[in-house]
């Protein structure tokens, strides 16, 4: 198998984490106020202790599994725009490489900061919520309360695609839509719905150019 074609394997595996993430956040998280700016630390680490891993599994899905199968699809992507658009390939891997890089870190935190605090958490449960909130705090800033990154970067792909005409338009235009959710999250006004558009519009944006990688001849491989 090309590495063009794992490539789009590994989009079809980013649509999947996020889309597992929204349905366990719309589902068994939604009490916990996950995704918003209400979340309860203290509902957060009581569900942990009752549910202990299945706070780590979600993290480890949306962040780290997410960040692996992304490294991939960065590069895959590269190669695919680098006989068009050489200069923007390079842009492009750049700024995916460094998304990753940040989506990587913030699963990482996030972990951790769930091990800390339930270890704190019997002894001294107020300890155990502020340092929760305080590693969270730096887990969103990271990769889960801003979509800059990943904005610019799909943005980026997306751009570059339609100046080599390298990609499908369906690809182009979800893209476009995406990156400017994902550049609306640093506004608060419209935090929480730019953060859904970003959110929904990857899931898509991930499988349209899954399959349009998957699909590619092998003359176009790498």
């Amino acid at each position: 198998m090309t590495l063009i074609r794992i490539g789009g394997v590994a989009a079809l595996i980013c649509a999947a984490t996020y889309l597992v993430g929204f349905v366990l956040l719309m589902t068994l998280l939604a009490p916990l106020g996950y995704g918003t700016t209400d979340i309860d630390a203290s509902a957060v680490l009581g569900f942990n202790a009752v549910r202990p891993g299945v706070l780590t599994a979600w993290n480890s899905t949306i962040y780290v599994l997410n960040a692996l199968a992304l490294i991939v699809l960065v590069v895959a992507l590269s190669e695919w725009l680098a006989s068009q658009t050489p200069g923007w390939a390079s842009v492009t891997r750049e700024i995916g490489l460094v998304w990753a890089a940040l989506v990587l870190g913030a699963g990482m935190i996030a972990n951790v900061a769930l091990v800390r605090a339930a270890h704190l958490h019997a002894a001294d449960p107020a300890a155990a919520e502020v340092l929760w909130t305080t590693l969270h705090a730096v887990e969103l800033g990271l990769g889960g309360g801003n979509e800059i990154a990943g904005a610019v970067w799909i943005g980026c792909v997306s751009l570059a695609g339609r100046v080599g005409e390298s990609l499908g338009r369906l690809v182009i235009y979800l893209g476009l839509l995406t990156g400017l959710g994902g550049l609306l999250t640093v506004v608060p006004a419209f935090g929480d719905a730019a953060g859904a558009v970003f959110g929904l519009g990857a899931i898509a944006w991930f499988l349209a150019i899954g399959f349009q990688l998957f699909g590619a001849r092998e003359s176009k491989g790498i």
